[in-house]
């Protein structure tokens, strides 16, 4: 079956993995020239995001491109350390801490070592299925036909508005989030772990990767902006507006920012807390498209690894798209929208083994 995957990013590359791994044929389309609109952002995939990964034969190259997260540590306003939670991985793969643009490029790179092909500069406008199953149509006029196409193009899905017109919109969450790196010398150090801070007016984490760079986010109330607003904030801009959510608070935070040079970035946070609408018979949602998340979990990205398992298990056990379709949904809505409204909430806490132990077998037959 030629499978249509619209969005080279985390969810279209693995679901193009392992559909080819299940014996379809996918192509992927990407509307980039190269990477996405939030490259520049650094994540954690966690043990359950390894896992889905091992799932598929991909957590090598991944592994070898990041560094790993123990555990961690909760500091209060007045810069007391007030717990401290180690990973339990044991019999799991921990959790790894890499750039964004370091993932696209070795899950890419994998995908194409497989054979898997990836078009760029091919943003998709509109799809229409006919007898011959599914044609999507680019911006820039050409097109492309296959049996099914899977819609794993993020937070601003046309795949879901084109499946349901009437989807609702992505849900800014109030906070705007902030990302630098520092190569700074006499900075706190946080390696293998993450400190997790909450200031006064907003929240902070970092941790130290193995050449002593410091990795930071900031997760900051502010009213939202318009999208070109906030394309045209500067690095400086970030930084400047980093820094001021955490001036005069005895925390190292706004050192931390001030330390940090051009390498910053930043963005409104917005989730998806429910999509009707799944799919169509010839259509489907994977990762952010069906279901984004604030990033208090820091699920976003596993959560849509697990998806492209999942919906590659579907399509390779069940005799027909529709009835795959129906089983991959009934497999993950659940767990995706407790995710989603947990994460809402920054709910997770200690309860999490929920998340972290979910294991995927790759072999396990799918049935209706």
């Amino acid at each position: 079956m030629r499978v249509l995957v619209v969005g080279g990013g985390i969810s279209g590359t693995v679901t193009a993995m392992a559909l080819k791994l299940a014996g379809h044929e996918p192509v992927v389309f990407e509307a980039y020239p190269a990477g996405g609109d939030d490259i520049g952002a650094f994540l954690t995939i966690m043990h359950n995001g390894m896992d889905a990964l091992r799932a598929v034969g991909a957590d090598g190259p991944v592994i070898e491109a990041s560094f790993a997260a123990y555990g961690v540590e909760l500091v209060a306003p007045t810069g007391e350390t007030v717990g401290r939670r180690e990973f339990d991985i044991e019999g799991l793969d921990g959790p790894r801490t890499l750039t964004r643009a370091t993932l696209y490029r070795v899950l890419q790179d994998e995908a194409a070592r497989r054979g898997v092909p990836l078009e760029r500069g091919r943003r998709l406008v509109r799809a229409t299925a006919g007898d011959g199953g599914v044609t999507a149509e680019f911006a820039d006029g050409t097109t492309a036909t296959g049996d099914v196409l899977v819609g794993a193009d993020g937070l601003r899905s046309v795949v879901r508005q084109l499946i349901d017109p009437a989807a609702d919109e992505p849900r800014y969450t109030g906070l705007t989030v902030v990302y630098g790196y520092t190569r700074a010398g006499g900075l706190p150090a946080a390696p293998g772990i993450y400190r997790m801070v909450r200031g006064s007016r907003a929240a902070f984490g970092f941790t130290t990767d193995p050449a002593g760079a410091t990795f930071w986010f900031a997760r900051i109330p502010d009213a939202e902006r318009s999208r070109e607003e906030i394309a045209a904030v500067t690095p400086a801009g970030w930084r400047e507006f980093a820094h001021a959510a955490f001036d005069g608070d005895p925390l190292p935070c706004a050192d931390i920012v001030a330390a940090t040079g051009d390498e910053v970035f930043g963005g409104h946070s917005y989730d998806v807390p429910e999509t009707r609408v799944w799919s169509t018979p010839e259509m489907v949602l994977v990762g952010d498209a069906a279901h984004a998340a604030s990033p208090a979990a820091g699920q976003g990205a596993s959560m849509a690894l697990e998806d492209s398992v999942v919906l590659a298990q579907c399509l390779r056990d069940l005799p027909d798209p529709a009835s795959a379709f129906a089983a991959y949904e009934s497999l993950r809505r659940e767990r995706v929208e407790k995710l989603v409204a947990a994460s809402a909430g920054q709910d997770v806490g200690e309860e999490s083994g929920w998340l972290y132990s979910h294991h995927l077998d790759w072999d396990a037959k799918i049935t209706a």
